[in-house]
C-alpha cells in the first residue's frame, strides 16, 4: 500500500496560504517602488522649478514660491505614504514567514510519517520473510522425517 499522507489537505492548503502570502508581499513592494517613482519624480519637479524661478521675472517669483511650497508639502506626503507603505511590506513579510513556517512544521511532519511508514513497511517484509523461513525451515524438517521415516521402514523391512 503506498504511503499517503493523512494531513495532505492541510499542507496544501498551507502552501497555498503561503503563496497568496508572497502575492501580497510582492503587491506591497510595488506600492513603496511606485511611490518611490512618484517622490523621485516630485524632487526633478522641485528641482526643475528651482532653475526656472531663477530664470523668472520677479513679478511671478510669489507663484514659484507658493508652488515650490505646495512641491515640498507633496513630498513629505510622500513621504509619509512611503513609510506606511514599508510598514505594510515589513507586516505582509513577516505573515509570509510565519506561512512558511507552517509549511515546514507540515513538511517536517510529513517526513516522519514517511519515515515510519518505511520502517513499518520494512519489518512488515521482514516479518513475511520471516513467516516465509520458518515455514520453509518446518517444510524441511517434515520432509526430513519422512525421509528418516521410510529409511527406518526400508531397513525393518530388509530385517524381516
Amino acid at each position: 500500500m503506498p504511503f499517503r499522507y493523512r494531513l495532505q489537505k492541510a499542507l496544501d492548503f498551507r502552501i497555498r496560504k503561503k503563496d497568496q502570502q508572497l502575492q501580497a508581499v510582492i503587491l506591497a513592494q510595488q506600492e513603496v517602488y511606485k511611490i518611490e517613482g512618484m517622490i523621485e519624480l516630485n524632487n526633478r519637479e522641485i528641482d526643475s522649478t528651482r532653475i526656472n524661478m531663477k530664470k523668472a521675472d520677479f513679478y511671478l517669483l510669489d507663484a514659484y514660491d507658493k508652488f515650490l511650497k505646495s512641491l515640498y508639502e507633496k513630498g513629505e506626503q510622500l513621504e509619509q505614504a512611503k513609510q506606511k507603505a514599508q510598514e505594510v511590506v515589513e507586516e505582509e513579510k513577516r505573515k509570509l514567514t510565519e506561512a512558511e513556517k507552517d509549511v515546514k512544521v507540515l513538511e517536517k511532519h510529513k517526513e516522519r510519517m514517511l519515515e515510519i511508514y518505511k520502517e513499518e513497511e520494512k519489518a512488515a517484509e521482514l516479518k513475511r520473510l520471516s513467516e516465509v523461513a520458518v515455514q520453509r525451515f518446518f517444510a524441511r524438517r517434515k520432509e526430513e522425517e519422512d525421509d528418516a521415516e521410510r529409511e527406518e521402514k526400508r531397513k525393518h523391512k530388509s530385517e524381516n
